[in-house]
């Protein structure tokens, strides 16, 4: 071949490449999702099928949305401008139905709402049933309407403890006779940094407190139009997790600490330990049926507590905000080491 035609047919290759690789990048599908709170270990899965290309081999071009204290990503959802939304727990799904609002949950991310309380060691308060005694109980107003309505429900807790927590670990390290709540994959860190010591933590998930929590939320019109986006998004997500927490997640924590510089390498690890020693992710429906599971009877269950304590009506139609057609497959789960 002479130097001229080998030329022509590189150059011709070359097009050929460029124009296919174009052409791939225009099949993937835009797809936008916000998150509830700036970027942290609780988010890793996501972060880290972006990072590794997880979601690109599904045919997913995903951006994260942060969420934060000036965002609100549950509305974007609801106005078209993100496709899904990392939600909290059931309330927030079950009271956007109640209104008519089409959110609706596809998949349960944790098992476990993640929501603990604190106490200071060998203080007397170093059992579930102890916290009931504690004169100071900082709570957030969130939780006062919905957790800690069961609580005093169930165990017989009482608002006159109730003090509005602000985020700030301060007034309960001060306080050794107080109560707080936190995230298990976050506050205790605070607490032994900031305080020297390690408290007690009790996960309120394991006295009965059974809500799904950092669901994958969407609009009931995507779900109609673009099923076979939603069953990728959501598989994707659960193999992201998979692999966050029982694989190599350096990718996963280099895109978060890129989003959030905050969020340091002793942060980040202190999350995974936690989310798996709690069996965050990892427990209940999900060791049958993989990350992300949901089951009729677990959402029964849940409601039949919140109607107790008032929060809905018992001929409410919660089925609406939740379908099992996109989880319940055990995608991921041959990614997970036992």
């Amino acid at each position: 071949m002479n130097s001229m035609l080998k030329t022509a047919v590189l150059a011709a290759t070359a097009v050929f490449f460029a124009n296919l690789n174009a052409a791939c990048a225009e099949e993937l599908v835009k797809v936008r999702f916000g998150t509830n709170w700036l970027a942290q270990g609780e988010h890793g899965g996501y972060y880290q099928a972006v990072a590794d290309g997880t979601y690109k081999k599904f045919g997913l071009d995903v951006e994260i949305v942060q969420g934060g204290p000036t965002a609100n990503n549950a509305t974007a959802l609801v106005a078209g401008k993100n496709d899904f939304y990392m939600g909290g727990n059931l309330v927030e799904v079950f009271s956007a139905a109640k209104e008519g609002v089409p959110l609706v949950a596809v998949a349960a991310t944790f098992q476990k709402d993640p929501q603990i309380l604190m106490t200071h060691p060998g203080v007397g308060l170093d059992s579930w049933e102890d916290l009931k005694k504690a004169k100071t109980i900082f709570i957030g107003p969130d939780f006062q309407a919905t957790g800690y309505a069961w609580m005093k429900a169930a165990f017989g807790f009482t608002d006159e403890a109730v003090k509005p927590y602000d985020f700030n670990p301060g007034p309960f390290i001060a306080d050794k006779g107080s109560v707080q709540q936190g995230y298990v994959a976050s506050e205790p860190l605070q607490v032994e940094k900031g305080g020297g010591f390690k408290p007690n933590v009790f996960l309120i998930a394991d006295q009965g407190w059974n809500t799904y929590s950092t669901l994958i939320v969407t609009r009931q019109d995507i779900i109609d139009a673009k099923p076979d986006v939603v069953q990728k998004f959501v598989d994707a997500s659960a193999i992201g997790w998979a692999t966050y927490l029982y694989g190599d997640n350096k990718l996963g924590n280099a895109a978060i600490q890129k989003d959030n510089p905050d969020m340091t390498d002793e942060n980040l690890a202190f999350a995974v330990k936690q989310i798996k020693a709690y069996g965050i992710v990892m427990s209940g429906d999900a060791e049958k049926s993989g990350i992300g599971a949901m089951t009729d009877e677990h959402m029964k269950s849940f409601f039949d507590k919140m109607v107790a304590v008032g929060l809905y009506k018992p001929d409410f139609d919660y089925k609406k905000a939740y379908t099992l057609k996109f989880v319940n497959k055990n995608v991921g789960s041959d990614l997970i080491k036992k």
